[in-house]
């Protein structure tokens, strides 16, 4: 089996700290529910539209599904100014608190670090910077530029093109065992962050490692 050379993150859940997207629909008077429930929506609808070989970006989902699951709600503003308000949160978000010393970790053992996300590279770029450790990522890469979300195997196949990497050099690190998954298809090895204790499901192939915070990675991989 190959070594593993480089670790590819996915961005939204697994490194940014996505809890104060609740307060966005609070601020609009919804309950603060609607934040995990909007984005189950946004990824159901961009993983529907991968799967019959179609593709658009987060923000064009993400618009469209802020203002479906609002509808009903007695908001405080038009329904295009709150989907704005919703996905203006994005630039918000900071990383888990595991995610900073992991990664310089992870480069201290000789690993190249990418993210590969089914968002914008703007909104991966703004939560890397503001936290400090931008200049530990080789490449911030975007679905957007593969044609298909994850976890069609294009989406994995495009990262690895970029890096000159097999994709068996590769270990995708997930909170989303769906994206592990699809990566596992490709014939990337996979890393799952269960920071919360949840089961794996049993229908999806299992990962290579299990941790419970990024800094621990760094002894199964390096």
């Amino acid at each position: 089996m190959a070594e593993v050379t480089t670790v590819v993150f996915d961005v939204n859940e697994t490194l940014s700290d996505m809890a104060p997207m609740a307060t966005r629909f609070a601020d609009l008077g919804a309950p603060e529910s609607l934040g995990a429930l909007w984005f189950a929506a946004t990824l159901r609808e961009g993983i529907a539209l991968a799967a019959s070989g179609d593709a658009r970006t987060f923000a064009e989902i993400g618009r469209e599904t802020a203002k479906a699951v609002l509808r009903g709600h007695p908001i405080d503003r038009s329904p295009d100014d709150a989907a704005a308000h919703v996905l203006d949160g994005f630039l918000a978000l900071g990383l888990h608190p595991d995610v900073a010393d992991g990664f310089r970790a992870l480069r201290a053992a000789g690993l190249r670090l990418v993210t590969l996300s089914n968002g914008g590279v703007p909104v991966a770029e703004k939560l890397l910077g503001d936290a400090g450790i931008r200049g530990d990522i080789e490449h911030v890469l975007s679905v957007d530029d593969a044609g298909l979300w994850k976890p069609a195997r294009v989406a994995y196949a495009y990262a690895a093109q970029v890096c000159g990497t097999a994709p068996g050099e590769m270990v995708m690190v997930a909170v989303h065992p769906w994206d592990l998954h699809g990566a596992h298809r490709a014939g990337l090895r996979t890393a799952f962050v269960n920071r919360d204790g949840a089961a794996y499901p049993a229908h999806l192939t299992p990962p290579d490692h299990t941790v419970t915070a990024v800094g621990q990675l760094a002894a199964r991989l390096g």
